[in-house]
């Protein structure tokens, strides 16, 4: 009985198919999955240089409530307030991975 389980070969070649067709999609999949790495960090890269560029400078003026009844006194004020926003380091980089010779900076 060993000796004909031995000499078998039925299912042989279908096996090898297997690998074989199992190879190429493993394959195939790995290639995939590095374009859709790619495309993924291209777009948060796109996402990240817009909340880059969003300009949070602000400027309030001077605001002051004069007393109503007699006199000409001040009855509350406040002075102004500004910040302006100077773009960081890492603002607008170029896409981080990915980058095909097109001029793209890769980090």
């Amino acid at each position: 009985m060993l000796k004909n389980l031995w000499s078998d070969e039925s299912g042989v070649i279908l096996s090898a198919e297997i690998v074989l067709v199992g190879t190429i999609l493993v394959l195939g999949m790995i290639v995939g999955l590095v374009e859709l790495q790619c495309a993924v960090v291209g777009e948060l890269s796109d996402l990240g240089d817009a909340f880059g560029n969003l300009d949070q400078s602000y400027e309030t003026s001077t605001i002051t409530s004069r007393k109503s009844s007699g006199g000409n006194g001040v009855k509350a004020s406040t002075s102004g307030a500004r910040y302006n926003d100077k773009p960081d380091e890492c603002d607008c980089n170029a896409i981080i991975v990915c980058a095909k010779n097109r001029g793209e900076k890769r980090i």
